[in-house]
């Protein structure tokens, strides 16, 4: 981690030496740092070279004409390439290094070791789901390809061509994931099997991959678009269309017929130790199920005293009566599509000026809103971000979900915009993707705990710049930590403590005026991803302690935008490095 508690020479005892042996110590010094950093261009150029999907995510079209191997035979040999790398990290000796160079060596061991633990739980061999699976990621990646020249559209092309195996690597991991009784909830998997054979059953002017035949340049010759075409359309037609049709029909009639009945991983083989380890990997502490579960059901009593404060300002005596009053009135709830969308577009474009109020650094890469694909939308959140190519070739994105609108909330929709664009989510991915003093690896990390406690920690800073001054939208956003703080309660006894499904549901009810379809869908996603939702409130939590120990340690001389910028301008970090580097500041700035 990034520890500033430097282990100091003996200045004194070792002048002369230095004196006497300057010139060895000094290239024994270089030659082992130039050591480290040919390790880590080696290791990065690895990642892109096996994971064609990242390379493209992140901006590097090198790899745009080919897909992962999905393979088991695969899998296995990236943990051995793992336990390969560890040791040729571990045999660098990083004394006398820049901080942030030892800090590059700590957490390359930290992702490569956590990928060979985590690998012994098999998660490969159940690797769909209602939200994060191959039948929704093939199409989201093919939306993130440049498609400026010829050779972007032949590209496009070869991928098309590529799906087939994809889809079919992938299910031979869900035989195999079967036979080892590694089985996502069956009522998930028959969502998956609706999702796969939506895709494949749309007409080729509605498919997700016939969009680039809308978008061809001007400059493209007729030879070339009639050329193009033919094979866009060929290989939806051909090739595509029925490979997401055989993947649909597996999953529903021999997949999700074997789907588990209980919704906690602590029904799968080694299902405790598993969810141990999730949790330790999202939020990037040693905290157990067990004192999460206690932190929320504090934080959830907390935070409904300052419901209640608001409820009373307005009127309401109780929160249940305020709440009944919020669900029941039709007001508050979205009319349309473009309605919610249009907010979403005014809050992010109103919170752009009020930045330089909170940050000394501001990103470069442009922020778009656009509406969510409609392939994801039935089981997506209300809004969530992707980022934008670190070239600037493409800006990132909050993405709207504009599916079944009028049964919608629109009472957090303002916390949510600042949550997932800025000064959340892009601010914090795009400055650290805009990083020239850090390895490349560390630009495109992204520890949940530190990515998602940012954007919520960001939630209040609306508040503080002047923003939330409807009433109901301050209201929202109390009901966003109350969201979060119930995600510790619900993901914690659903997979620790033996939940059911229904009783995630009651709790959500019992303490939050969330919208049903915000709570079924959130209850679906915390099952099919344990853990994951803890990440938010731990985060937060987190950032508002470091902040909170500045301003007492600092007293006049806290400034908030340095403040900030720190928190961002050394790309993500697990929250024990981030309080090391926090810790440090303070130090300096006393």
């Amino acid at each position: 981690m990034f520890s500033l508690r430097r282990t100091l020479p003996f200045v004194l005892l070792l002048i002369s030496a230095f004196a006497t042996n300057a010139p060895a110590q000094s290239s024994s010094l270089a030659a082992r740092r130039a050591q480290l950093r040919d390790a880590l261009e080696q290791e990065w150029q690895y990642q892109l070279r096996t994971s064609p999907e990242l390379a493209t995510a992140i901006g590097d079209p090198r790899y745009n004409d080919q897909w992962s191997d999905y393979s088991a035979a695969a899998q296995e040999r990236q943990t051995e390439h793992a336990r390969a790398e560890i040791r040729v990290f571990e045999a660098i000796d990083t004394a006398g290094f820049p901080e942030q160079e030892v800090l590059d060596k700590t957490l390359m061991l930290r992702q490569l070791r956590e990928a060979v633990e985590g690998a012994r739980f098999k998660d490969w061999e159940m690797p769909v789901d209602q939200m994060n699976g191959i039948q929704l990621g093939i199409p989201g990646l093919m939306t993130q390809m440049p498609l400026k020249t010829v050779k972007d559209y032949e590209n496009y092309v070869a991928r098309l061509h590529g799906i087939p195996r994809v889809l079919d690597q992938v299910t031979a991991d869900m035989r195999q994931g079967m036979a080892n009784h590694l089985m996502p909830p069956r009522y998930l998997l028959d969502k998956v099997a609706v999702q796969s054979a939506d895709i494949a059953a749309k007409p080729l002017t509605s498919s997700p991959f016939a969009e680039p035949l809308q978008k061809f340049p001007k400059d493209f010759s007729s030879a070339d678009r009639a050329r193009l075409t033919l094979a866009i359309q060929g290989a939806i037609h051909n090739e595509v269309d029925p490979a997401y049709a055989k993947f649909a029909a597996f999953v529903k009639n021999e997949y999700a017929p074997q789907g588990r009945t209980d919704p906690g991983v602590w029904a799968l083989p080694g299902g405790a130790e598993r969810y141990r380890f999730a949790v330790r990997e999202q939020t990037t502490t040693d905290l157990t199920p067990e004192q999460i579960h206690a932190m929320g059901v504090k934080q959830v009593a907390d935070i409904e005293a300052d419901m209640l404060k608001l409820a009373e300002s307005l009127g309401y005596h109780d929160l249940k009566s305020f709440n009944d009053h919020i669900r029941q009135d039709p007001s508050h709830y979205g009319k349309s599509g473009q309605q919610i969308f249009d907010l979403y577009k005014h809050y992010a474009e109103q919170m752009e000026g009020r930045l330089p109020l909170l940050f000394g650094h501001l990103p470069k890469t442009k922020l778009e809103v656009i509406p969510m694909e409609a392939f994801r939308a039935p089981s997506a959140p209300p809004a969530d971000y992707s980022p934008g190519a670190a070239d600037g070739s493409r800006p990132g994105y909050i993405n709207v979900n504009e599916y079944d609108p009028t049964h919608r909330l629109l009472l957090n929709v303002e916390a949510i915009a600042y949550h997932e664009g800025v000064p959340g989510h892009h601010l914090q991915f795009s400055i650290a993707q805009e990083l020239t003093d850090v390895p490349p690896f560390r630009r495109f990390s992204s520890y949940n705990a530190y990515s998602e406690g940012w954007a919520f920690y960001t939630e209040r800073l609306g508040k503080e710049v002047g923003f939330y001054q409807d009433p109901y939208s301050e209201y929202g956003r109390l009901e966003n930590e109350m969201w979060r703080s119930v995600r510790l309660v619900v993901d914690t006894g659903v997979h620790s403590q033996h939940w059911t499904r229904q009783q995630m549901v009651d709790y959500f009810h019992a303490h939050s005026g969330l919208d049903d379809a915000t709570v079924n869908a959130e209850c679906d996603r915390y099952i099919a991803w344990p853990a994951q939702a803890l990440g938010y409130k731990i985060g937060q939590l987190k950032i508002l302690e470091l902040r909170a120990r500045a301003q007492k340690a600092l007293g006049p001389k806290f400034d908030i935008r340095a403040f900030d910028d720190e928190v961002v301008d050394s790309g993500a970090l697990p929250l024990d490095e981030l309080d090391a580097r926090i810790t440090a500041w303070i130090d300096k700035q006393k």
